[in-house]
């Protein structure tokens, strides 16, 4: 595990080693929390914990440089914790595996946490360094970023008091990102009363995996599988056809991520069972023949199991599948103005029913908020018709771009100078911290940036080795041009 250790810049890599044997699954923070407070106060530096939960640590400028404006350095300390269902792993105990392929940096079957591990990591080696000429800073690691920006949406104002925000957790090094969309939790929500089976029905499993999943604001638009949205073609048809009725089903389990996995339970008549066993293997050649450039194999099973004692009532049931079915999923619509970056999309993210409730969870997203007003409006309409209770929560608003930024200027001139190209200036179609804080602290000058990550929020999550050097240099470069205040 400790292989990353050589790589460079190895004052970035030894943080991070430390933070993966740290368990950090967001909403599981004491030990990580402990640890960068100790961090911080090892160096003799100021360091406290807001009341969300959110980490801030203050380093005064170095000589000559105290006429600087004031940086905020953030991250944020929580990872997504997502392995592959032959991984034995458990993220609030089990430090994370990591190993060396060829360029990259990944782990052994499970999240890597790169996202956001490595921008804490950049911020500690700053934090460290005795070598680095820069005005004040102030990190800010904030908490549970990747449930629901928890630690951002807390912050108070007056806790820190910098004028431009560094944000550390975007994913394509050389890329400088000056916006980003919002977005909107969506929950629906429904209680019934279990019925009974079929006395002489037998029951199936069926297990859909392999997916690659992905983040559901990066990759939403690379066209890959949600495991609910091809779950529901097989439940549907099993249930038109071949008389099966719904008993449970479990797809997804991070509202940011897209779902790689999904089961459900459904009961037949005996007599049926060799065709629905027909049905799931036409379905798993089906879903392989209309993704095979995109997924990696995807495995579609089914095996017998126990026959359970309740089961949907049949109305729920269709109307449940009718809304899954409906449910918008992926890119609704790109931007206009920019055709190749993606305005407005959701993602059907986790589905739980058993036991007499049934739960829907969707991620909205839109850098447009009437376009996200409309989404989460035509959500709230389906899964209305299905008789559900529907909830908004967690709304945020996006960060709209600021062409005229002076850190931006800085910044572009700063990485030519270094590395002889501009750097592209973009907005992201993911949900960063930036527009959350930015609505709390008004006025501050934002860019985000970072090393090149792929896959995050899925256990292919992995980064790019040598784009972790530039990352650093540039941040250090940055530092040093801090325009003046």
């Amino acid at each position: 595990m400790s292989t990353i250790l050589s790589l460079a810049p190895q004052n970035v890599w030894k943080h991070f080693y430390s933070l993966t044997q740290i368990p950090r699954p967001s909403g599981h923070l004491e030990k990580v929390t402990e640890f960068l407070v100790n961090f911080g106060k090892g160096l003799g530096l100021e360091t406290f914990v807001d009341e969300v939960g959110n980490v801030i640590i203050r380093k005064p400028a170095t000589p000559g440089m105290e006429n600087r404006k004031g940086v905020i350095l953030q991250a944020h300390s929580d990872m997504v914790p997502q392995k592959n269902n032959d991984t034995v792993h458990d993220f609030e105990k089990d430090p994370i595996e990591t190993y060396i392929d060829g360029d990259w940096v990944k782990a052994k079957g499970t999240t890597l946490g790169a996202d956001n591990g490595l921008g804490v990591a950049a911020i500690l080696a700053v934090l460290e360094a005795k070598d680095l000429k820069h005005g004040p800073l102030e990190a800010l690691i904030t908490a549970d970023e990747e449930t629901g920006m928890y630690g951002a949406f807390g912050l108070k104002p007056g806790v820190v008091n910098g004028e431009i925000l560094l944000n550390l957790d975007s994913e394509d090094e050389g890329e400088l990102y000056i916006g980003c969309a919002g977005g909107m939790d969506v929950t629906a929500s429904l209680k019934y009363k279990e019925v009974a089976p079929e006395a002489d029905d037998i029951a199936l499993k069926v297990t859909l995996k392999g997916l690659r999943g992905g983040h559901s604001g990066l990759q939403i638009n690379e066209g890959r599988a949600n495991a609910n949205k091809l779950l529901v073609r097989f439940v549907r048809e099993a249930v038109a056809s071949y008389e099966a009725r719904l008993a449970s089903w479990e797809g997804g389990n991070m509202r940011n991520a897209i779902p790689r996995e999904a089961h459900a339970v459904v009961t037949i008549p005996a007599e049926n069972e060799e065709e629905v066993l027909e049905l799931v293997k036409y379905c798993e050649n089906l879903f392989n023949e209309e993704y095979g450039a995109i997924e990696t194999p995807i495995t579609f099973k089914a095996e017998r199991v126990e026959l359970p004692a309740g089961i949907v009532p049949e109305e729920i049931q269709d109307n449940l599948i009718d809304a899954i079915f409906a449910c918008q999923n992926g890119v609704m619509r790109m931007i206009p103005t920019v055709p190749d970056t993606v305005e407005t999309s959701s993602n059907l993210a986790i589905i739980v029913i058993r036991d007499g409730e049934a739960t829907i969870k969707i991620l909205a997203r839109s850098s447009s908020d009437s376009m996200k007003e409309f989404l989460t409006t035509s959500l709230e309409s389906c899964f209305s018709m299905a008789g559900m209770k529907v909830e908004m929560t967690g709304g945020y608003s996006g960060w709209q771009p600021n062409v005229d930024s002076p850190i931006l200027h800085a910044m572009k001139l700063s990485y030519k100078q270094q590395f002889g190209v501009e750097p592209a200036v973009k907005v992201i179609h993911a949900g960063l911290e930036c527009g959350i804080i930015g609505a709390i602290l008004p006025g501050l000058d934002m860019i985000s940036f970072g090393p090149t990550l792929r896959s995050p929020h899925s256990p292919d999550e992995r980064v790019l080795i040598p784009t972790v050097q530039k990352f650093y240099d540039f941040l250090v470069a940055t530092l040093e041009q801090t325009p003046v205040k």
